[in-house]
């Protein structure tokens, strides 16, 4: 199994990115998925979750509004949306599956990729 994030990079405050998440080897459409992210001296947080089936979308209040998750099915991919970027967004950030049950904040039960680093300046 291999997760792929892309698409990070450097951008100003207030400026948008989009992650791109390629997934291999695992029956992606069954699997909710989650970006995650991480920052220098803190610990790994949940940015955003999809479910596999409905595309119920979740978000934690630091982001709920401008960031978005989707997803293609077809494609294997997942996607983060992110706008009106803060330098406190800065971080690498992590897309991974979710293969256990439990809520999607746990970060036990996630298959992972490995990261991309997003840097936002002010």
């Amino acid at each position: 199994v291999q997760l792929q994030a892309s698409g990070g990079g450097l951008v100003q405050a207030g400026g948008s990115l989009r992650l791109s998440c390629a997934v291999f080897g695992l029956t992606f459409s069954s699997y909710p998925m989650g970006w995650f992210r991480q920052a220098p001296g803190k610990e790994r947080e949940l940015v955003a979750a999809i479910h596999w089936s409905d595309g119920s979308t979740y978000y934690p209040d630091v982001v709920k509004g401008r960031f978005t998750i989707s997803r293609d099915n077809a494609k294997s991919m997942v996607y983060l949306q992110m706008n009106s970027l803060k330098p406190e967004d800065t971080a690498v950030y992590y897309c991974a599956a979710r293969e256990a049950s439990g809520a999607y904040d746990e970060l036990s039960g996630y298959i992972w990729g490995q990261g991309t680093q997003v840097t936002v300046s002010s």
